[in-house]
């Protein structure tokens, strides 16, 4: 197990070089040049949306726009802005936050296109059911000689939305937080004990269906940013003359990348783009697949709403989050990583801040868990029929256990490398019809702006 996890980290590794780093950069470039920043012009517009000012109930889609971007970002407002973000410092510095804020900024259209995309070319499965996504996207957008491709993102896809690493670090938050400060031993045995029960939450919710997964993120997503985002505006307004200090270590060590060991400029980039794709996922291919269930008949709609999700995401909470762990100092000095690092950094500042979190990242694991394995289901739905889609819940109920057991760096390296092979085809695809979006997008707001006049 200890080779397999060497081979995993050195694939990942490998793969996330320029070629990937030139197609979610450049890409995004393209898309936003391609829009004349289009989805930045109208975001009070996307509000509108999201508000359900536009709702149809006759229209076509399973989830309501608020659902549809709640289950979204249940898959990305989530581990990542917590244990991710810690990730990101202590592997790339502080710099590495600025290189996830460029690449959320581009993914803002990234989302934008890829999403109208989900619903432009929606599907049906083999029992009728209209359906969205990447692979939907790929053959009824390019024809059915790209299925291969097709079928590539949704193998990458099924691996890539196993919940391992939202299931590895909530099983890590309890050991070291709740188990370890109250005299108890973290080990395997009170891991696969956290690890099982977990398995029996996530199987109450993931068996019940999509429309039961909109409704539990439509109700959790909300109240989890909010607590979360509350504690942590406490922390830093706790020490607000630390607050442009830190603003400007993030901005200097972007490009200097003195306060990492050995940094180079390369490796913050990479590290700050890959931490941002796990974040706010723009280019990756999962939240099409959320968004192209949406109750909308209009694709350029739910674009707009869908690129709403990396502003909320990466720019507001993942850097709240960074700001707290530069401020109070605790990634110079502690050895910890992932959750435990951004919970010492909440003990610095907030009495019982650990146990606080442990409840913060509870709700943001399980509404994580909750929403990919809606993702995967589709993707087995895609490959194999859709009678077969419930085998892979069957299949998460399991693989939640190996999680909680897992080794962190392991389960990171198999996200990120099955995050990059998705990527490829995601982005591709929404690249040879990107014209297509840019048509419908010009349409759709020269009747908006004939509206509103």
């Amino acid at each position: 197990m200890e080779k397999f996890g060497e081979i995993i980290i050195n694939l990942s590794d490998l793969i996330w070089g320029a070629p990937l780093l030139i197609l979610l950069l450049g890409g995004g470039l393209y898309f936003l040049f391609l829009s004349r920043l289009a989805p930045i012009k109208y975001i009070g517009h996307a509000i509108q949306i999201l508000r359900g000012k536009y709702d149809d109930p006759e229209e076509d889609g399973q989830l309501h726009h608020f659902q549809a971007l709640a289950t979204a970002l249940a898959g990305t407002v989530g581990m990542g802005n917590v244990s991710g973000v810690a990730i990101a410092i202590t592997t790339g510095g502080p710099g590495a936050v600025f290189w996830m804020w460029v690449s959320a900024l581009i993914g803002v259209a990234t989302k934008f296109f890829t999403c109208s995309l989900a619903v432009m070319y929606r599907g049906k499965d083999s029992a009728g059911e209209i359906q969205g996504g990447p692979m939907y996207v790929i053959t009824e957008g390019l024809g059915k000689k790209w299925k291969p491709m097709a079928l590539f993102f949704s193998i990458a896809a099924m691996l890539g939305v196993l919940p391992l690493f939202q299931a590895n670090q909530l099983t890590q938050a309890i050991g070291d937080i709740f188990l370890e400060q109250n005299g108890l031993t973290s080990s395997f045995t009170s891991n696969l004990i956290i690890g099982l029960c977990l398995a029996a939450i996530v199987a109450l919710v993931i068996l019940g269906g999509v429309k039961r997964i909109g409704k539990v993120t439509g109700r959790v997503v909300p109240m989890m940013v909010v607590v979360y985002v509350i504690a942590i505006l406490f922390i830093i307004l706790s020490n607000t003359d630390q607050i442009i200090p830190s603003f400007l270590l993030i901005f200097e060590d972007a490009f200097t990348g003195k306060a990492v060991l050995g940094g180079s400029l390369g490796a913050i980039i990479i590290t700050g783009v890959r931490r941002a794709a796990f974040s706010n996922e723009a280019g990756v291919g999962t939240a099409p697949m959320a968004h192209g269930a949406a109750k909308t008949n209009e694709p350029i709609r739910e674009g707009l709403v869908a690129m709403l999700g990396p502003i909320i995401d990466t720019i507001i909470i993942c850097t709240m989050t960074a700001l707290a762990i530069i401020i109070t100092g605790v990634w110079k000095h502690s050895e910890a990583d992932g959750i435990t690092l951004t919970a010492e950094a909440f003990e610095q500042v907030i009495p019982y801040g650990s146990y606080l979190l442990t409840i913060c990242v509870s709700f943001f694991a399980l509404s994580t868990m909750f929403a990919f394995p809606y993702y995967g289901s589709k993707c087995l739905s895609f490959v194999a029929g859709a009678r077969y889609q419930n085998w892979y819940h069957y299949a998460v109920v399991v693989l939640v256990v190996v999680g909680a057991v897992a080794q962190l760096k392991v389960v990171v390296s198999f996200f990120d490398l099955a995050f990059a092979l998705m990527a490829f085809p995601t982005m591709i695809s929404a690249i040879l019809l990107s014209g297509h979006v840019k048509k419908a997008a010009r349409v759709y707001f020269k009747k908006l702006e004939l509206k509103q006049f």
